[in-house]
């Protein structure tokens, strides 16, 4: 059952505000008063604890990578057109891309979340202790950025982790990643949609994405050694020439040298194997599961096929 925060209750919360005043120049009264208008929500640890991304792959695959989802791409990508290119341009990353992450994120700005963002941040520093340091950083952080950008700390909403606005950017990323991409004078990824596409490809490009470099390859799997280059995770660390070795060859081999790992889904009638390249690994980094990576992706070259088919008005 929802209850109001209890400021007294918390020793970790004063001492949370005693360092936000040290560090960041906030008034103990400042900070009661924002507190005031918290709510500690269970429903929240609840939605913590069976996130979507833990269904099997067929499953997950089937809520994101639908027709609706592709034609509606389609519609943004037309509609922001020279955004996306200029994006493309400065930071190198593929138009589908950038267009599919915030359509699995937010279906393209019509779901940005319903969750008062500081509920949920509190709720997570002090009532989810297996990741209560992170979200106590990103309270910390999403403070310092309602400071920065004027935002009221008791209306914004977002998800029931605290990620905020169209591309859904946790409160320290919207901090250091957020790009003001139509020179309006502000950063604004809960309203404006060319922000969002700016700040999307900003992100990936600062982790790592390469610019015409491939994502993910079909792979034919030999003998039974596959097994420990699966376990190696999603960070390509071995080459392709070294991937052989393990009995793993992509359909294609224009580059050995390339370094990849083996990504491995729950199929409908057993385990789908992809390898995942450098670019795989950077859509991982704004959500760290391979399942939504690999959303992205499809979602990604089902909007470019409609695109292609309808290049039209």
């Amino acid at each position: 059952m929802a209850q109001a925060l209890n400021f007294a209750k918390y020793p970790e919360l004063q001492s949370f505000t005693a360092e936000m005043g040290e560090r960041h120049g906030f008034s103990a009264k400042q900070l009661r008063q924002v507190f005031r208008c918290a709510t500690i929500r269970p429903e929240i640890i609840e939605a913590m604890e069976r996130p979507r991304e833990l269904l099997p792959w067929h499953e997950y695959r089937k809520a994101f990578v639908t027709e609706d989802s592709a034609q509606r791409g389609v519609q943004f990508w037309k509609e922001y057109a020279k955004d996306i290119s200029r994006a493309r341009e400065q930071y190198g990353v593929s138009p589908e891309i950038i267009v599919a992450i915030i359509g699995v994120e937010t279906r393209y700005g019509r779901n940005t979340g319903s969750w008062p963002v500081l509920d949920a941040l509190a709720t997570l520093t002090l009532k989810y202790p297996p990741r209560a340091g992170f979200f106590r950083k990103e309270l910390e952080e999403f403070l310092l950025l309602t400071r920065e950008t004027g935002l009221d700390a008791c209306r914004v909403k977002g998800s029931y982790a605290g990620a905020i606005g169209l591309p859904q950017f946790m409160p320290s990323s919207y901090r250091r990643l957020a790009v003001d991409f139509d020179n309006d004078g502000k950063r604004d990824l809960l309203d404006n949609p060319v922000d969002a596409i700016g700040s999307v490809a900003h992100y990936l490009h600062r982790h790592g994405w390469e610019a015409d470099a491939p994502l993910t390859e079909e792979v034919r799997l030999k003998g039974t050694l596959y097994f420990w280059a699966e376990r190696l995770g999603v960070k390509p660390s071995l080459s392709v020439r070294q991937l052989a070795d393990y009995g793993v060859f992509p359909r294609r081999r224009d580059d050995p040298g390339r370094r990849a790992a083996l990504i491995s889904l729950e199929g409908e009638d057993g385990p789908v194997y992809r390898l995942g390249y450098n670019n795989f690994y950077a859509i991982t980094r704004y959500n760290l599961n391979k399942r939504y990576a690999m959303a992205v992706v499809e979602l990604g070259e089902l909007i470019r096929q409609r695109m292609e088919e309808n290049p039209s008005s």
